[in-house]
């Protein structure tokens, strides 16, 4: 399977299901069985209501700045699928779809909401920290890789990152650094075809970012990011290469998935300024919700019934991540925790300085005024 869908040109796209949701590539159809099917489905959606959820929280003032994911679930729990529990995933800060995909946890929020101890929840299911910096995440993902090869660990490295970061020096050095020493990196690019307000082709004058690993001495293979199953095929095969590879292959893969943003780059974006709304529309017809739906239902996967309980399900699931969220009391001593190893004299006065204003006036004075 790896053979098949990674050796072959960075413009021959893979590709399972069409727009309609109908198999385009019989072949290619990943061996799942129907729970497992069903469950990404299901996931796919709650990814989706997250977005919404997130976004409405944001905009009562309940919830910091946020990136959606609409658009991209496709790519980000197809992928994820297709790893096992112990690889591990490094991702910008819109793959909220991978996190949902190995399990959520609430303290995920706490993130968003101010409090940086909602990444360290992130450690227990094999994912690092949330990061904001473009691409400066990608040089420790082939960093972490090379050091599970020469553990001996049977472990992937998955790093998730957008076309604008392949404009930035530390894709490039990681790249290149990871076809130099052969780490068992998948390099995911999510290609939303916007850095921004950048278009994909002000980014490079490359025919595709998948062509871009030839340079480093790696394949890279252009998929269809709106096709969740055609991402696990994908995914699924270049991390068989990266932890077992034929004889003169690789073990790194740059995977372009091409999809769309839906909405904003983030709450503080105006994506109207920029694109415009029949461009939107175009793509918001290869829907990978509407698309991999009706493929399931097409099967006999699903039915009302089920989407109903699916949909009540969800509701109730991200009731309760918000309202532990909320209810998660902040300690402002933790503004001052994880600034050095060992805390300064110059760090230690203003903790001071703090604690004093504290008992003077109180916290709810503090906060009001």
């Amino acid at each position: 399977m790896a053979a098949d869908v990674l050796d072959r040109a960075p413009d021959d796209r893979v590709q399972v299901l069409d727009a309609d949701g109908e198999v385009v590539a019989p072949s290619l159809v990943p061996d799942l069985d129907d729970e497992t099917l069903v469950s990404m489905y299901r996931d796919m959606r709650f990814a989706r209501r997250f977005d919404e959820r997130m976004i409405n929280l944001q905009r009562q003032g309940r919830l910091g700045t946020y990136a959606s994911l609409a658009g991209q679930e496709g790519s980000q729990i197809g992928s994820t699928y297709a790893l096992a529990d112990e690889d591990t995933i490094f991702y910008q800060y819109r793959e909220h779809g991978a996190l949902v995909a190995r399990g959520l946890p609430w303290e995920y929020l706490l993130y968003w909401m101010g409090h940086e101890r909602g990444n360290a929840a992130l450690a227990d299911i094999n994912v690092f920290p949330l990061n904001i910096s473009i691409a400066g995440h990608v040089p420790h993902a082939v960093g972490w890789s090379w050091a599970a090869k020469k553990r001996g660990d049977d472990r992937a490295g998955v790093v998730h990152f957008g076309d604008g970061a392949t404009s930035e020096g530390d894709v490039h050095e990681a790249m290149n650094f990871a076809g130099v020493f052969d780490t068992p990196t998948l390099f995911f690019c999510n290609n939303n075809q916007w850095a921004i307000s950048v278009p994909r082709e002000r980014q490079t004058a490359s025919a595709t970012i998948a062509e871009k690993a030839q340079a480093y001495g790696f394949d890279g293979v252009q998929v269809d990011g709106m096709d969740p199953l055609a991402t696990y095929v994908v995914t699924e095969a270049a991390r068989e290469r990266a932890l077992d590879p034929d004889e003169g292959a690789a073990r790194p893969t740059l995977i372009e998935a091409v999809q769309y943003r839906f909405g904003a780059h983030t709450t503080a974006d105006d994506p109207d300024v920029y694109r415009d709304e029949d461009e939107v529309e175009a793509w918001r017809d290869k829907d990978p919700l509407v698309r991999f739906g009706t493929f399931l239902w097409n099967r006999g996967l699903l039915d009302r019934e089920q989407l109903d309980a699916m949909n009540e399900e969800i509701a109730e699931t991200l009731a309760d991540i918000v309202d532990r969220a909320e209810a998660s009391a902040a300690d402002p001593r933790d503004l001052f925790a994880d600034v050095y190893a060992e805390p300064t004299d110059e760090l230690l006065a203003q903790h001071e300085y703090l604690e004093t204003l504290r008992e003077r006036h109180g916290d709810e004075t503090l906060l009001d005024e």
